[in-house]
């Protein structure tokens, strides 16, 4: 079976900088755009890295908790940034010490079966960081916020969670690395949001119960300060030995309008999920 980091080409949009200041909702934009193009074949696998200063990304889960306007208003209170993302999971803190990559993939006839596309990042990952020498396991690491079978961890600390987003023929796989700063201090915060959105109350949803401990970054757990940038050059690196052409680009002409179709569409649905909290 293809490897599907092989590509002939890999275009690389870096908004490791850029997007700091931009509202989380640009990124969902973004890779929707991206499946878009790249899913009709017009362009090439893409590869999309991204920073957003103090947001707080809530699953479509977390629009149910009981007391969720409470919740908000705390991370608020917090100098967060709220928004609802359109991809599975749940609750994640990101911030200037958190790296965003997404690969967006075209499907064919067969298409891509949904670990395939994890795996992919997870090899990606194990070679970015292979000069470590330390095991990289893929499960669930039960007590970190929006636990999945693919938690990315080290001596079952988890400093990253993948997630898919699949539309028009494109799949994106996105991951978030806790690169720097603390592991157990992001969880805290979304473990208080849970204790002040749920309260006692009974739910359908089982929310996860959160254990601040078992979470940390990448300078945490391989005792070396590692900043974005450093970890943008591995990513760099890594990919460059998967392809004949690694280019930089940006949005074309044919996907601006596309972007702001996608942009306003993310826009408006969170405007109707948590403007009606406010």
């Amino acid at each position: 079976m293809k490897d599907l980091l092989q590509q002939e080409q890999w275009r690389v949009i870096d908004e490791s900088i850029l997007a700091k200041h931009l509202p989380a909702f640009h990124s969902f934009g973004m890779d929707d755009t991206l499946c878009a193009s790249v899913g009709s074949g017009k362009m090439p696998a893409t590869a999309r890295a991204w920073v957003h200063n103090n947001s707080i990304v809530l699953g479509i889960q977390d629009t149910r908790l009981p007391f969720l306007e409470e919740g908000i208003d705390f991370l608020k209170s917090q100098g967060y940034r709220v928004i609802v993302r359109n991809s599975g999971g749940l609750a994640v803190v990101l911030d200037e010490g958190v790296l965003n990559i997404s690969l967006i993939f075209p499907e064919n006839e067969k298409g891509i079966d949904i670990n395939r596309g994890y795996d992919a990042m997870w090899l990606l990952i194990k070679e970015m960081f292979s000069d470590f020498n330390k095991e990289i396991e893929a499960k669930e690491i039960v007590g970190s916020y929006c636990p999945g079978s693919y938690d990315l961890s080290i001596n079952d600390k988890k400093f990253a969670g993948i997630s898919q987003r699949r539309l028009r023929n494109g799949v994106a796989v996105q991951i978030y690395l806790c690169v720097n700063g603390s592991g157990s201090g992001r969880a805290e915060i979304i473990e208080q949001f849970y204790s002040i959105s749920k309260k006692d109350e009974e739910t359908k949803f089982q929310y996860p119960a959160i254990d601040p401990s078992v979470m940390a970054s990448l300078s945490e757990l391989l005792q070396e300060e590692l900043t974005i940038s450093d970890v943008m050059f591995r990513f760099l690196n890594a990919l460059k030995n998967r392809c004949d052409h690694l280019f930089a680009g940006v949005l074309t002409e044919e996907e601006q309008p596309l972007f702001e179709a996608y942009y306003t569409r993310v826009a408006e649905r969170n405007e109707k999920v948590i403007g009606s909290k406010k």
